[in-house]
């Protein structure tokens, strides 16, 4: 996708709306007054060309990059990219073992999002569910041996599609500004 995107093509899509006063709309033969909510005090004001350049750019890079990760790791270990980041996230865990729920907030996925993928992975041999002693509700994901074995397997290849499809588009201190930049405390949670 090129980086000049069409007027019509972010309206189709939802997820922009570009003020008549804007130049995107100017360029794209837009020639009305600015009449946006913004100009009447809307406390919701659409987002100003910069806003809506980075806000795009993010969304556009991180669903190329996820979907080439996911294309690559099913081509050549038949593990969708979620499967490959809760294996790796038990991995990296003491014990190798999670809280169900704090596996779902390190994977970024609901409550029921994550008990159907462990359960998929359960099913497999991959991924092993244990009741927690202090909490007779809770469950612990712990990585087993074959799920070890899935992992070691797969790692080599899906961190040489990061390096190729994201990281190596950076030097070194980008990375370091990057890293810096995404590690803000977003107001999201």
């Amino acid at each position: 996708m090129s980086k000049d995107i069409q007027v019509g093509n972010l309206k189709s899509l939802g997820e922009v709306t570009v003020s008549p006063a804007s130049p995107v709309a100017a360029e794209a033969g837009c020639t009305e007054p600015d009449a946006s909510p913004a100009a009447a005090g809307d406390p919701f004001p659409e987002l100003d060309a910069v806003e809506s350049r980075a806000w795009r750019s993010f969304l556009i890079a991180h669903a190329r990059v996820a979907r080439r990760l996911e294309a690559d790791l099913l081509a050549r270990s038949q593990m969708p990219l979620a499967e490959f980041d809760v294996l790796m996230q038990l991995s990296l865990a003491d014990g190798q073992r999670l809280r169900m729920n704090e596996l779902a907030n390190r994977v970024v996925l609901s409550r029921a999002g994550i008990t159907r993928l462990v359960d998929r992975l359960v099913a497999d041999g991959s991924v092993a569910r244990i009741k927690c002693a202090s909490d007779a509700r809770g469950a612990y994901a712990v990585l087993t041996d074959p799920g070890k074995a899935r992992l070691v397997e797969a790692r080599p290849g899906h961190f040489a599609t990061v390096r190729r499809y994201f990281l190596r588009s950076f030097a070194k201190p980008e990375l370091e500004v990057l890293a810096d930049l995404l590690d803000r405390d977003f107001p999201v949670d």
